[in-house]
């Protein structure tokens, strides 16, 4: 069974009614990077971070899943699919994928202030209880924070991306910019005779040569990928 990677960003989720962030009205026009999407921003102002996350969260409940996001669960009978993703949102498991990695965090669990990525202290918010306030502790007893990868913070699973990309028969790109790193460097470890497929309705510069452009949205874009991979 040949082996589909797909990375994936905000222009993934934005048919979904999911906010980016970089675009021109996004959520970085709206709440300044520095305030809710960093260490320094959080040590500053708990609340204001916890809050901002809280609303994320709650705006989960009211999307679904879009047919861009089912497309890429429905192909798991045919091939073996591994998203690597640097959505935050749970809308690829919910369209029915398996084998995700999301590699800036995941806005459905919480973690310990003092070690984010430790294991023991990770936790799977419930729907019903999606609000996280000051004096919630984790399991070490510091404050429980956002499972998300800030700015200026390692991206733990990079290496294990690295590691799928590399074993990869197809690589798909879907509404990226492909500027953030180190998600963007991924393509670079792509093997030379794999097939590179990018969706994006947008001009979306690449380094590599060959990439077959599908420059439609992630639905329409993944609607005529589909058709063309069954084919071959």
């Amino acid at each position: 069974m040949k082996k589909i990677v797909v990375l994936t960003g905000a222009g993934m989720s934005a048919e979904s009614g999911i906010d980016t962030f970089r675009d021109s009205g996004g959520l970085w026009d709206k709440y300044p990077v520095e305030q809710v999407a960093t260490p320094e921003g959080y040590h500053a102002n708990p609340q204001l971070v916890l809050d901002f996350y809280n609303t994320r969260r709650k705006e989960l409940l009211t999307v679904s899943p879009n047919e861009g996001h089912k497309i890429l669960g429905e192909l798991e009978k045919h091939f073996k699919v591994t998203i690597i993703t640097q959505n935050v949102d749970d809308l690829h498991e919910r369209g029915g994928s398996s084998d995700v990695i999301h590699l800036h965090g995941e806005l459905t669990k919480v973690c310990s202030t003092d070690s984010p990525n430790d294991s023991r202290f990770i936790k799977e918010l419930e729907p019903d209880n999606y609000e996280v306030k000051m004096g919630d502790l984790a399991g070490d007893g510091s404050q429980l924070r956002p499972y998300i990868v800030w700015f200026g913070e390692p991206v733990p699973k990079i290496e294990v991306a690295i590691d799928i990309v590399r074993k990869a028969d197809i690589f798909i790109i879907i509404g990226t910019s492909m500027n953030v790193y180190p998600a963007a460097g991924l393509l670079h470890y792509v093997p030379q005779s794999v097939p590179v497929y990018l969706i994006d309705p947008k001009q979306v510069n690449v380094s590599r040569a060959g990439v077959h452009i599908i420059q439609k949205g992630a639905s329409e874009g993944m609607r005529l990928l589909k058709k063309k991979l069954l084919q071959e």
